[in-house]
């Protein structure tokens, strides 16, 4: 099935599908949530580069999170998840229990950005083409283009774009765009100094993680899995995915996301066949008051 030539579901290299001749690899991230450490260094350093503005400093009462979610104005946003078990389970994840913190309280740890996602519905229902698919298979903002709709803040199925208050745009996580067209590497992976941020190519990054996985389990992490790396999930497979300790809700994180512009082609048509099954029968009442 396809909208505006593109296909709206199923693998597929989404540069070649968007009319790149010869792109080059598929980027993306590869995050291990296992040994994270909750620095924020990522937070800061896409801030800095891209000169997004401050969101505050709010006490929200969630651990040591203070911006809360992806925003405008967050494009990485680091979350403290804070969790309590019994104490004869083993530790599992890099920072496990700190000193001074009761044996039975774990932090769970997540950078989270933007997916650019194989198949992307803000790009589907974007009018103005502000939103457009890189050569590196992201998908990027145009801010001098975008006029402020919102179309493709209800479009996102993991709630990443939000509109900026102080002019209404959309805005989000570029990967750091002006940087891949230059051979750099995005901000937020240069700036983590544990390597839980890992960038490059999308098949060597899957092929790490799986590897990774198998690390953790053997060593008695059960609960490790990976998120958004399936090419064959309901999004063709995220440009951005993660290892994860435990449930996706447990991270805010859709349990089974997809494209949301998936069936708009078969509701187009069931609404097609029902307004001339009622273009029909207004003729045939109108026909049939005459006699």
């Amino acid at each position: 099935m396809t909208l505006g030539g593109n296909r709206l579901f199923g693998p597929l290299d989404p540069a070649a599908d968007a009319g790149y001749e010869a792109p080059p690899p598929r980027v993306g991230f590869f995050t291990d949530t296992s040994i994270c450490i909750g620095c924020k260094a990522c937070e800061v350093a896409c801030k800095e580069w891209n000169g997004v503005p401050g969101d505050g400093l709010d006490l929200l009462g969630m651990s040591y999170d203070n911006t809360g979610a992806l925003g405008a104005d967050t494009w990485r946003h680091v979350a403290f998840i804070e969790q309590s078990r019994p104490v004869e389970q083993p530790a599992t994840g890099g920072a496990g229990a700190p000193a001074g913190l009761p044996a039975d309280l774990r932090w769970l740890m997540m950078s989270d950005i933007c997916k650019h996602c194989t198949h992307a519905a803000c790009l589907d229902v974007c009018p103005t083409g502000s939103l457009f698919r890189t050569e590196f298979g992201t998908v990027v903002v145009q801010e001098d283009i975008c006029n402020g709709c919102g179309y493709c803040i209800p479009a996102c199925p993991y709630g990443v774009i939000d509109q900026r208050k102080a002019d209404g745009r959309a805005w989000k996580c570029t990967m750091c765009y002006d940087r891949l067209k230059v051979g750099l590497e995005p901000a937020c992976s240069k700036a983590c100094p544990t390597d839980s941020i890992q960038f490059g190519t999308l098949d060597d990054l899957r092929e790490r993680a799986g590897r990774r996985v198998e690390h953790l389990q053997r060593a008695g992490a059960t609960s490790a899995r990976l998120y958004g790396d399936d090419p064959n999930d309901g999004v063709g497979g995220d440009g951005a995915f993660f290892l994860l300790l435990d449930e996706p809700e447990v991270y805010g994180l859709p349990p089974d996301p997809v494209v949301t512009t998936r069936d708009l082609p078969a509701m187009w048509r069931r609404a097609a066949g029902a307004a001339l099954t009622m273009a029909v029968a207004a003729v045939a009442a109108f026909a049939g008051s005459g006699r």
